[in-house]
């Protein structure tokens, strides 16, 4: 079973009182310690998909299911990172790290003993009375993903967390990450632009049109494990991202 399917959602804003059509009856799943990507242009529903599947917002149609159960409230029961890093400037970074389980009501001084033990995973060690303005981009980054795995869900939505970092760091984010979701067993699913960073993460990729937002493909990455960037140049990996390209200049004639 699925730990979340998605069937037949549509979803609808009304913006200076015209309706506007973010998506229409979209289906897709994501299996346990599953790799998902979900890759489209701008606009298209993408970020309303992963607040659809955390539980901030209720579909106009079609259903939405975690582990099989329809009908449970959704809110609570993911980890989600949205694009940007969230960070609260008045925060250390150790107050940062354990603001999920402090909201959820868990034992913090348990909480915050698990962040400091991760610290280093997450290149993160000596900065625990850091704030956010004295971190660069990359440790942000890595300090909102420690923050969301803190909170102890199978399920973590990522929304474009590369998105805002230059080349050379995102590079290495990727290797990060990829070695952080394998250590974790979490499902997660990943929003970006970026077709290589899809193609070298995931286990299945996702395709959306402009809006409103449809899936016009589904391709499952057959690309043996562990993944480097080394990857990125291999006839196997750049017919897969022809295949995703060509998809998205078809949806998008």
């Amino acid at each position: 079973m699925p730990i979340i399917r998605v069937e037949q959602v549509s979803k609808a804003f009304q913006v200076d009182g015209r309706v506007f059509y973010a998506l229409d009856r979209v289906s897709m799943e994501a299996r346990q310690r599953e790799f998902v990507s979900i890759v489209g242009p701008s606009g298209c529903g993408k970020s309303t998909l992963l607040n659809l599947v955390a539980g901030l917002l209720d579909p106009d149609d079609g259903e939405i299911a975690l582990q099989g159960d329809r009908s449970a409230p959704r809110l609570g029961r993911v980890g989600y990172m949205p694009q940007r890093d969230g960070l609260l400037p008045w925060r250390r970074l150790l107050d940062n790290l354990t603001l999920g389980p402090e909201i959820m009501g868990r034992d913090v001084a348990i909480a915050r003993e698990r962040a400091r033990s991760l610290l280093p995973l997450f290149g993160l060690e000596g900065f625990e009375r850091s704030y956010a303005h004295e971190l660069s981009g990359g440790m942000r980054q890595r300090a909102a993903l420690l923050r969301t795995l803190l909170c102890e869900q199978e399920v973590v939505l990522l929304d474009e967390p590369l998105g805002a970092l230059d080349a050379l760091t995102r590079r290495t984010m990727r290797d990060w990450l990829l070695d952080i979701w394998e250590r974790f067993e979490r499902t997660m699913v990943f929003v970006t632009h970026d077709v290589d960073e899809a193609v070298l993460l995931s286990d299945r990729i996702y395709v959306m049109s402009p809006r409103p937002g449809r899936i016009v493909s589904e391709i499952t990455v057959d690309l043996s494990r562990p993944r480097g960037e080394g990857l990125l140049g291999q006839p196997s990996f750049i017919s897969y991202r022809d295949e995703i390209l060509n998809t998205l200049r078809e949806s998008s004639a």
